[in-house]
C-alpha cells in the first residue's frame, strides 16, 4: 500500500444538550466512511470528534434536572458516544471540553491573545439569544428575532472580553480569494464573503459574567470563557498544541487540519472566527472546511418540540448498522438538504441492498454450489461481453477516488453500487442457467462465474469505507482475500480453485412496508 502522508479530519463538536438525533449522527457517518477510505488509500489518518460541554443552557438544564453541571454532560457525552460507537465510527480521539489538557490550553490561549493585545475589557450590550448562545445587534435581527433558528432573544447588557476581529477582516478576505477550495461548497463562501465580511465584521464576544460553567478566563476568575473560544480550538488542544510554544510532535505532524467536517449552520464560526483567532495565534489555517447539508423531514426539520424526532439507535433497531449507513451516505446530496423518513429507508433498502446486492450475491454463490459444487475457477472461455464487464468494474476505483476527492460521496456510492448493477446485467447477458444444460459450454460457464465472483469481490472492496461490516460478510462467504486499494483497478485477484461458502448468509431482508409502518407508527395511531 503506497504512503500517502497524513490526514487529520475533524467533525464539529456534539453539543451535550441532549441526545443527538439521526440528522447529528449523519456528520459522524460521513466522517467515518471518508476516514475508512483514507486509511484503505494509505493515509496515516487521525479522525477527531467528540463533545462541546459549557454553557448557560447547560448549566439551566442540569439545575432542572437536580444534577450538577458536571453530571448532565458526563450523561450526555456518554450517551453520544455510545451512538458514534454503534456507528461503527473509528476515531482516534474523542475529545471532551471539559478534558484537563482542553481547559488548559484554553486558558493559556486566552492569556495569549490577552497579552498581544487581540482581547481586550468593554462591555455587551444586544440581543442575546438563549438557545444558540449567540450575541446579535438591533440591525442583525430578523423581524426583531434571532437571525439564525427564529427564537426570541432577549435585551442583554453585561462587562465582557472582546476579540478584535476587524483586525484581522482583511487578511482573511484575502486568503479565502486566494484559496478557492478553502470554503466548500462554493455557495457556503459566497454567503460568509457577501453577508458577513465584506460589510464588516464586529469585535465577539469572548467571555461571560452572567453564568459559571464554562472555562474560567486565568486573570478574571468573575468571567468564563465564551463558546467560541473555548470549543473551537479543540481541534488543536486535542493534538497536543501549546499556546506557550511547547506543542508536541503529533501538533507538529498533523496541523493543519486537512478537513473540518461540519453542518452548514455553524459555518460562519468555523470560516470566519477559528481562521481569524489561529492567524492570531500565528498558527496555519486548515486546509478545508466542508460545511455539509441538513438531513430533514418530509415534514421539515427534525426537532424536540414537533415530535419528529429520529434517533439512530432506534433506526438500527429496525435495519441493522449497515443499512442505516448506507442511506445517510446515499440520500445526502453534497449541497442540498436530504430528506428522511421510514418509507424512504424502506424503499432504499429492498431496491439497493436487499435486491442490487444481496441477491446478486446470493445468487452468484447458490450458482457456484449449484453447478461446481462450491469451485470457482477461470477457464479463460471468454467472450465480447466479458470485456465490457471488465472494463465497467476495473474503472470504478478511479471514479470513487475521484468523488471522494471533493467529498461527494454519495456519488461515490452510487459509482460502487453501478457495478453490482452492472454484474446483474452480466448474469442476464450470460445466463448461466442455459450455459449449465450443454456439457460443452461448462467451461463457459466455470468463467462466467468466476468474473461475477471477481466483480462483486472488486466492487466490495470498495465499498469498504462505507459499509464495513457488510463487505466482511461478503468477503467472508467468498472466501476472498482482501485486495489493496492500488489493485482495484485491474482484475483476476480471486485465487481459482477457492471455495465459496456452501449456505449464503442473506445480508439484507427484503422489509414489508406495512409492517415497518406499524412498528413506528405513536402509539394511539
Amino acid at each position: 500500500m503506497s504512503d500517502r502522508g497524513k490526514y487529520y479530519l475533524t467533525t464539529a463538536i456534539t453539543y451535550t444538550s441532549g441526545k443527538p438525533h439521526i440528522g447529528n449522527t449523519y456528520e459522524i457517518v460521513l466522517a467515518d466512511a471518508i476516514c475508512r477510505f483514507r486509511r484503505q488509500q494509505g493515509y496515516d489518518v487521525y479522525f477527531q470528534t467528540g463533545t462541546d460541554e459549557h454553557g448557560i443552557k447547560i448549566e439551566e438544564k442540569a439545575a432542572a434536572a437536580g444534577v450538577t453541571p458536571k453530571e448532565f454532560v458526563d450523561n450526555i457525552a456518554g450517551e453520544v458516544k455510545r451512538i458514534w460507537d454503534l456507528m461503527g465510527a473509528t476515531y482516534d480521539r474523542f475529545i471532551r471540553t471539559t478534558d484537563e489538557d482542553h481547559e488548559k490550553q484554553v486558558q493559556k490561549i486566552f492569556k495569549k491573545l490577552y497579552d498581544q493585545g487581540d482581547i481586550y475589557k468593554g462591555e455587551y450590550k444586544g440581543w442575546y439569544c438563549v438557545p444558540d448562545e449567540s450575541f446579535w445587534t438591533e440591525s442583525q435581527l430578523v423581524d426583531g428575532k434571532c437571525p439564525d433558528c427564529g427564537r426570541e432573544v432577549v435585551k442583554a447588557s453585561e462587562e465582557a472580553y472582546f476579540f478584535k476581529m476587524s483586525k484581522y477582516a482583511d487578511r482573511l478576505i484575502e486568503y479565502i480569494e486566494s484559496h478557492p477550495e478553502f470554503i466548500q461548497p462554493e455557495s457556503r463562501k459566497n454567503e460568509m464573503m457577501n453577508n458577513f465580511l465584506k460589510p464588516g465584521l464586529q469585535d465577539l464576544c469572548v467571555s461571560r459574567t452572567s453564568f459559571k460553567w464554562g472555562i474560567p478566563v486565568p486573570f478574571d476568575d468573575k468571567h468564563v470563557t465564551y463558546v467560541w473560544l473555548d470549543a473551537l480550538t479543540n481541534y488543536i488542544t486535542g493534538i497536543g498544541y501549546d499556546a506557550e510554544g511547547n506543542s508536541t510532535d503529533q501538533y507538529k505532524k498533523l496541523w493543519p487540519a486537512d478537513l473540518h467536517l461540519i453542518g452548514k449552520d455553524i459555518i460562519r464560526f468555523h470560516t470566519i472566527y477559528w481562521p481569524i483567532f489561529l492567524m492570531a495565534l500565528d498558527e496555519p489555517l486548515p486546509k478545508q472546511v466542508v460545511g455539509h447539508p441538513w438531513l430533514i423531514q418530509s415534514d421539515g426539520k427534525m426537532s424536540k418540540s414537533k415530535g419528529n424526532v429520529i434517533y439512530a439507535d432506534d433506526l438500527v433497531d429496525l435495519f441493522g448498522v449497515d443499512a442505516v449507513r448506507y442511506f445517510l451516505l446515499h440520500e445526502m446530496p453534497f449541497e442540498n438538504d436530504g430528506v428522511i423518513s421510514y418509507e424512504l429507508m424502506v424503499e432504499r433498502i429492498n431496491s439497493d441492498l436487499a435486491n442490487t446486492l444481496g441477491n446478486l450475491v446470493n445468487r452468484t454463490i447458490s450458482m457456484s454450489n449449484k453447478y461446481f459444487g462450491g469451485d470457482v475457477t477461470d477457464k479463460g472461455v471468454s467472450e465480447p461481453v466479458d470485456d465490457d464487464l471488465k472494463a465497467v468494474v476495473t474503472a470504478a476505483r478511479d471514479k470513487v477516488e475521484k468523488s471522494m476527492e471533493t467529498y461527494h460521496v454519495s456519488d461515490a456510492l452510487t459509482s460502487v453500487f453501478d457495478v453490482f448493477r452492472r454484474l446483474n446485467k452480466y448474469i442476464d447477458e450470460t445466463e448461466p442457467w442455459v450455459l449449465a444444460k450443454d456439457e460443452a459450454k461448462k467451461d463457459r460457464l466455470a468463467t462466467v462465474l468466476y468474473n461475477l465472483t471477481e466483480g462483486i469481490s472488486i466492487g466490495t472492496m470498495l465499498l469498504k469505507g462505507f459499509l464495513p461490516e457488510t463487505t466482511e460478510k461478503i468477503l467472508a462467504q467468498l472466501n476472498a482475500k482482501e485486495i489493496p486499494y492500488d489493485e482495484l483497478n485491474t482484475f483476476g485477484h480471486y485465487e481459482n480453485g477457492t471455495h465459496v461458502t456452501e449456505k449464503p448468509e442473506i445480508l439484507f431482508a427484503r422489509l414489508d412496508m406495512k409492517e415497518v409502518l406499524a412498528k413506528v407508527a405513536p402509539e394511539g395511531e
